[in-house]
């Protein structure tokens, strides 16, 4: 498998580096560093550019990528690229159609704090578009030994199943336990009635999925239901570790294949302490 990694030369690009390695630890995959520069010049027809302009441009450029190709592991295959386009987020996306990426990795924008998530505009519009996985990298993330847990967004709307098909997938792949927190439990609050209704559901899925793949046993999940006044709050509540990625599905008003996040999980994002992963609405992975 390969991940498109989004890559500038700041900390975002530093960031999307760390949790692309993290995630290709102990795996057959491969990173692709995306460096997407300006299409047009910045000069216009009366002030047109020095001669050798694009080509200095080109070798800064190159300097750059180096730069994040520095920053990967020996034991991980890496390539760069540089790649020119008007959107950057476009520019990814076409990168990673093209070369069959089972994921995009993304950075947040620099202004987060204690390692939270502020949304920029080259990361909003992957997060309503793309149609693969992106893996977005909390500000400040730094770890690059392997995933160590698999939490995953769970409740009854549409496409909760199919998500969970996912997430049962993953952590058997990549021997990972798996931990399911009821989003329904978060939307109704303090509510016991619905939280035992959010722990049966998942219990009833859980033990479907198991049931159809008899030949590939899963630890036993574990069931959360995370409740508080906000759904910040709630997520507050959860023990996270270091190592742990969040799984979370598009909205269902997501175009066929294609991520938008959505309210609920905009919420949970902007109290996440550790990196998420939004998976296209009917989307099917990609073995590894």
């Amino acid at each position: 498998m390969r991940y498109v990694v989004g890559y500038t030369a700041n900390a975002r690009g530093h960031d999307a580096v760390h949790l692309a390695v993290a995630l290709a630890r102990n795996q057959d995959v491969s990173l692709d560093l995306v460096l997407v520069i300006p299409e047009d010049s910045p000069f216009n027809a009366v002030y047109p550019p020095e001669a050798g302009y694009d080509d200095i441009l080109n070798q800064q450029a190159q300097r750059w990528l180096d730069e994040g190709l520095a920053l990967v592991p020996d034991d991980i295959t890496a390539h760069g690229h540089i790649r020119r386009g008007d959107s950057e987020a476009q520019a990814l996306i076409d990168a990673a159609v093209e070369m069959d990426a089972a994921a995009l990795v993304i950075g947040a924008t620099n202004g987060g704090l204690f390692k939270r998530f502020t949304i920029g505009s080259v990361a909003g519009s992957l997060l309503h578009s793309s149609p693969v996985p992106v893996a977005l990298a909390p500000h400040g993330y730094q770890r690059t030994d392997a995933i160590t847990r698999l939490s995953c967004g769970f409740g009854t709307r549409p496409g909760a199943d199919e998500l969970l098909d996912v997430a049962v997938e993953s952590a058997r792949d990549r021997q990972l336990p798996l931990r399911l927190v009821s989003l329904l439990a978060l939307d109704g609050g303090n509510s016991l009635t619905l939280a035992d209704a959010a722990w049966m559901h998942a219990a009833d899925r859980l033990a479907a999925v198991g049931s159809s793949t008899p030949d590939a046993p899963l630890p036993e999940p574990e069931i959360v239901v995370a409740q508080g006044r906000t759904i910040e709050e709630a997520v507050d509540r959860l023990d996270w570790e270091d190592g742990e990625i969040l799984l979370i599905g598009s909205s269902r008003l997501a175009q066929h294949r294609a991520t938008f996040l959505g309210s609920t999980a905009n919420r949970i994002l902007r109290a996440l302490p550790v990196p998420m992963i939004v998976v296209p609405r009917d989307y099917t992975r990609q073995s590894s």
